[in-house]
């Protein structure tokens, strides 16, 4: 992935991201709101805009240097406001809020899969190529988000099982702000990498076949 840096492929991977982020953090705010917590609700996030969740730094610019520079990309959108203390089930609850979002994601590959199974979609066609590159990209959301790394939504499910000791040490590193959390990403990158790419893989193959 992310080897075509062709225009028509670089619009379909921008148009993905704008859709499928939006969705995923819209879908923190819903569960949110399900929840109990309408935190995100009043700061505007119960909303499909992508303005409102798309950081012009995170979000565009530091992938897009990523990729030029043959690294692997990493993903990150305006982080959802909640507070774990006001959504039913205290740490479980929080951690559904974190779900909601990776698990948007895999609802979405998985309906793309359909359709391109159902229609009998030439995957060497523009518009096979396009679906794949949506499924791939939002399995991609799914599992980089997963990873137990604050803030990514990972933590949240890890926030709810781990030892005192271990919550706070996460949460030092959660209000230590995104550069520790993507210098880490970057300096772990050749160990997360291929765990990534090949849990991707696995389940691209398992959809598509």
């Amino acid at each position: 992935m992310f080897s075509d840096l062709s225009f028509n492929y670089l619009l379909v991977v921008i148009a993905t991201m704008v859709i499928s982020i939006s969705l995923h953090e819209m879908m923190h705010s819903v569960a949110a709101r399900l929840l109990g917590d309408t935190t995100a609700e009043d700061a505007g996030r119960l909303t499909l805009n992508p303005l409102k969740h798309i950081d012009l730094m995170l979000t565009i610019v530091l992938p897009a240097v990523l990729i030029l520079l043959h690294l692997p990309p990493i993903f990150i959108a305006k982080p959802v406001p909640f507070d774990p203390r006001s959504v039913r089930y205290g740490e479980y609850g929080a951690a559904l809020v974190g779900l909601a979002g990776p698990v948007t994601n895999l609802v979405l590959a998985i309906v793309g899969a359909l359709a391109v199974r159902i229609g009998g979609i030439d995957m060497f066609s523009g518009v096979g190529q396009a679906a794949g590159i949506f499924i791939e990209i939002n399995l991609l959301l799914c599992v980089f988000n997963l990873i137990p790394l604050p803030p990514l939504d990972g933590s949240r499910l890890l926030y709810a099982v781990a030892p005192e000791p271990l919550q706070r040490l996460m949460y030092q590193l959660e209000t230590a702000g995104f550069a520790v959390t993507i210098l880490l990403l970057l300096v772990l990158s050749p160990f997360i990498s291929p765990i990534v790419s090949n849990v991707v893989s696995n389940l691209y193959a398992i959809l598509m076949h």
